[in-house]
């Protein structure tokens, strides 16, 4: 039998890497087939939010929950206070290297703020440390859409340092981690910020950005068939590779030893014949 030969001395540790590479690539096929349901679950929010009205700021919707309303179109109508802005690094627009502003946006009738991703600013402006000539003074209605507060990155250990109260406030960051930022801004945040939307009426810097979205499905469901195949074309050919070679195996005897064996057959033969003969 063919699976007696597997768990013979002479294939049992290939038979073992076999059934552990099958049992990885199956492992494989379920993880894209769970990236694919997280990825439709993600397209399934983000394409509700994007299909709702724009949320107006003001009033009951300060109480919203924000963090699940990410991408949802906002307006919203305040003040900025850029003695607390802050920068995010490692932004580049049209293949030149710069920052992002975010800055405390107080909101119009009350005393609580929301930061406010006003844009792209060069390097060398963020190096000098006076973001000044960037400041938009008096009341302003910004639009945009609701982001939530991130504080790692999708991959890699890398984070933002933790301001020490009363301490310097941290000025540069990597990203807008709404919660960190809360502890060195004199105003209640809330708990999500804003992307500032790109608008025909402002040409200028800050250098307005959206979202970039992709909300198709990827090529999970392939990578899922691929691994699932893999696993199936080895699981099934590795008995008959083994039978395959068990036969070339056997097929490779030495001629020597065959004659050998024949001669030996023959010898027998004659012996037994010889005594017959002479017990009749």
């Amino acid at each position: 039998m063919i699976f007696t030969r597997m768990l013979s001395r002479r294939w049992i540790l290939t038979t073992l890497l076999v059934i552990a590479a099958v049992v990885v690539m199956i492992r494989l096929g379920f993880w894209q087939l769970d990236r694919l349901e997280q990825r439709r679950a993600f397209n399934a929010r983000v394409q509700a939010q994007l299909n709702m009205p724009p949320l107006e700021l003001n009033g009951a919707a300060l109480q919203a929950d924000l963090h699940n309303m990410e991408y949802r179109d906002v307006i919203v109508r305040g003040e900025y206070d850029h003695s607390q802005e802050i920068a995010i690094r490692n932004q580049a627009m049209d293949g030149q290297w710069g920052v992002h502003l975010v800055t405390p946006l107080v909101i119009e009738g009350t005393e609580r703020a929301i930061l406010v991703d006003r844009g792209w600013i060069p390097a060398e402006d963020y190096t000098s440390g006076d973001w000044s000539k960037y400041a938009e003074p008096g009341v302003v209605e910004v639009r945009g859409v609701i982001r939530r507060s991130q504080s790692r990155p999708d991959f890699g250990p890398r984070s933002d340092p933790t301001p020490v109260p009363g301490g310097e406030p941290v000025k540069s960051w990597n990203f807008v981690n709404v919660e960190a930022i809360d502890q060195q801004v004199s105003y209640d945040l809330l708990p999500a910020y804003i992307q500032q939307a790109p608008s025909p009426s402002w040409t200028g810097l800050p250098a307005r950005t959206a979202p970039q979205l992709n909300l198709t499905e990827g090529s999970h469901l392939g990578y899922a068939l691929q691994w699932f195949a893999f696993a199936a074309i080895l699981g099934i050919g590795y008995p008959f590779f083994i039978q395959r070679q068990e036969k070339s195996a056997g097929s490779k005897v030495d001629p020597a030893q065959k004659n050998g064996r024949a001669n030996q057959h023959a010898s027998v033969s004659k012996d037994m014949d010889l005594s017959i003969r002479r017990k009749s």
